[in-house]
């Protein structure tokens, strides 16, 4: 017998699944009550077991799929099969379906359950996720495959709060209308699967490594209603978005030792600008880069605008070379706009500058339109006396209900135009009162509307006191940066005096950990993110033991493990790539880490002018030389 929720194959009669736990007892379609085997009808209402939900809309992933999403998703079918990939999987059910539906007319309940799973896939897919599985009353749900995402576990947690609040709302209109309650529970956990084919519905057969699966079911089993827990694996890879409490050590069935569970409180700010604040690390090696930015910061302050761009590779240190930068001395007296993107906002027209705006008008979560109409009017005005105009085109990059006729009834052409205007004469006019200083976060993410907004206030900008600073990758390559009033900073891994000079301060002196030091160092290549992360895997797993600036080796490093966090960019860099760069990377990483040219041509099978093409363009963009710190997945080439 087949589960329905991790596929795991079980013997005849089973009433849970070994791999999982889940019940395999079928579930009725029509009430989502469970029926003992043997049953052809079910007991709760009468309906036929064994057939297709009656809304044809869950038969298949084809069915409830967005497009956008099937599009990615099919992209991935050829390359994706025989993989072995790091994946947040995250399950969500109505608690207490059965008790719920006892009472109910079987459409009635039909109609309910819908209800509920239409607003579980909306979060799942509002984060690109991939619903895999629709169980009677939940959803099975992967993030970071098919659809590959550095931040798998972030978005599967975001999803899992976005859940919670769609269902209280859904709840609240039933109390009021049924005197009814519904509660959903979640579970998530991170881990390994191969993913073994992707069918035409978009059904990802996919096959669990460990417990993967079964500790993400097991956690939902484990959460009271109206909760998500998660387990450990998942709070080190989203530990800096989330807000958990420690719900302890819990022994799971199948496990040698209790497993650390936390419940999921809330996410805290998405930007890497805010969560760099409590970074850990001194803030090393960029000296050369603060004097060009300060030097931009003196033009504009002069009245010459400036844009200017901090571009490298992920974990070198953008957000934190423009933290630093912004939150100086340097900076006192400059008002200061933030508009951190998100990979998770990317299809979200505006989202960065949604973000920028909520913060200058303090519009707090809680506000109803009203208040923020008030707020939104109050500022501008106070701001230019004739800026009555730009009132509706601000409300509308919240959703917000206009109450302005001309707004409504404006093409999408001129709507976009006003929403520029508005937003460059904020600034403009904020820049006559005081320096602006107008920080554009990870701009590789942002979406295009939001792309062309910042092209446009680059020239906006040109013979004001703003200095517009845009962090990105070095993938991006924003058309403004060629022009006058442009420019570029371009940042380079840590040299190896200031990587030694961090570890040092993280780790100590001791004689043990400084070989530890100059290993750490040369294989990640002076990159600060991999550097911090090594070394938070080895406290982890308890290879280092002690305190900062005073840790000793208790185990013999054999290796150095991949941090999770490291794991995730890199695999999601790799499968970016075009399919014949990702299968010419994969080919050299079997033979492995020293090979010549010859040999890499014989086993990726292209000619020898391809194979120097493909190195020549994956060394452009620094590629080879950000995957090659480690070994197991990537190469270094001769």
């Amino acid at each position: 017998m087949r589960c329905p929720r991790c596929r795991h194959d079980n013997a005849a009669g089973a009433k849970f699944c070994g791999e999982c736990g889940a019940r395999l007892d079928p579930a009725c379609a029509a009430c989502g009550a469970f029926n003992p085997p043997g049953n052809r009808f079910c007991h709760a209402c009468g309906g036929a077991l064994g057939g297709h939900p009656p809304d044809a809309r869950f038969a298949s992933p084809h069915a409830y799929t967005p497009s956008h999403l099937a599009r990615k998703i099919l992209t991935a079918r050829t390359s994706l099969p025989g993989e072995r990939k790091l994946v947040t999987v995250l399950f969500a059910d109505l608690k207490g379906s059965l008790e719920l539906m006892a009472d109910r007319d079987p459409e009635d309940a039909r109609a309910l359950l819908d209800a509920v799973i239409e607003r579980l896939m909306e979060a799942v897919h509002r984060f690109e996720g991939t619903v895999n599985q629709v169980m009677g009353d939940g959803i099975m749900a992967l993030f970071g495959a098919p659809v590959a995402h550095e931040d798998h576990a972030v978005r599967a947690c975001y999803a899992a709060l976005r859940m919670h609040r769609a269902v209280a709302r859904y709840a609240e209109e039933l109390r009021r209308r049924q005197g009814s309650d519904v509660q959903i529970r979640a579970g998530i956990n991170s881990g390994d699967v191969v993913v073994r084919a992707i069918g035409n519905d978009l059904n990802v057969e996919y096959t669990a490594v460990g417990p993967t699966t079964h500790l993400a079911a097991r956690m939902e089993q484990l959460a009271r209603p109206g909760t998500t827990l998660i387990t450990d694996a998942t709070r080190r890879l989203a530990d800096r978005y989330i807000d958990v409490e420690r719900r302890g050590p819990v022994p799971i069935k199948g496990l040698k030792q209790p497993l650390e569970v936390f419940e999921l409180r809330g996410a805290t700010p998405a930007a890497r600008l805010r969560a760099t604040a409590g970074a850990l690390t001194r803030f090393l090696g960029r000296e050369e880069e603060l004097g060009r930015l300060e030097a931009r910061l003196a033009r504009a302050a002069a009245g010459q605008g400036q844009a200017v761009g901090v571009a490298g590779e992920a974990g070198v240190g953008k957000s934190r070379l423009v933290w630093e930068f912004t939150r100086s001395t340097r900076t006192r007296g400059w008002l200061l706009f933030e508009a951190p993107s998100a990979s998770y906002t990317s299809s979200t027209p505006y989202a960065p500058v949604t973000t920028m705006l909520q913060a200058y008008f303090q519009v707090e979560p809680g506000d109803d339109t009203p208040r923020i109409r008030t707020k939104v009017t109050t500022r501008l005005l106070e701001l230019d006396g004739r800026l009555h105009w730009a009132v509706p085109a601000i409300l509308s990059l919240g959703n917000l209900a206009t109450d302005d006729p001309e707004w409504e009834g404006a093409q999408p052409s001129e709507r976009r135009r006003r929403i520029f205007a508005a937003v460059a004469r904020i600034v403009r006019r904020e820049a006559e009162r005081q320096p602006v200083l107008l920080v554009i976060e990870n701009l590789q993410w942002a979406d295009s509307e939001t792309i062309a907004l910042v092209d446009a206030l680059v020239d906006e900008i040109r013979e004001a006191r703003v200095l517009l600073i845009a962090s990105y990758r070095l993938e991006h390559r924003p058309r403004w940066r060629e022009r006058p009033h442009g420019g570029e900073v371009r940042l380079e891994p840590l040299s190896r005096g200031s990587a030694e000079t961090l570890l040092a301060e993280m780790l100590g002196s001791g004689a043990d950990v400084q070989p530890l030091a100059r290993f750490l160092v040369e294989r990640t290549g002076g990159n600060a993110l991999f550097l911090e992360e090594s070394v938070r895997t080895l406290i982890e797993n308890e290879v280092l033991v002690g305190g900062r600036g005073a840790y000793r080796l208790a185990k013999p490093l054999a290796t150095v493990q991949i941090p999770d966090r490291v794991q995730a960019v890199l695999a999601a860099r790799i499968d970016r790539l075009p399919g014949d760069r990702k299968s010419f990377l994969q080919a050299g990483a079997v033979i492995g880490k020293d090979l010549p040219v010859s040999l890499l041509q014989a086993v990726s099978g292209v000619t020898a002018e391809e194979v120097l093409g493909n190195l020549a363009e994956l060394e452009e963009a620094q590629f080879l030389r950000t995957t090659s710190l480690y070994p197991d997945l990537a190469s270094s080439f001769r």
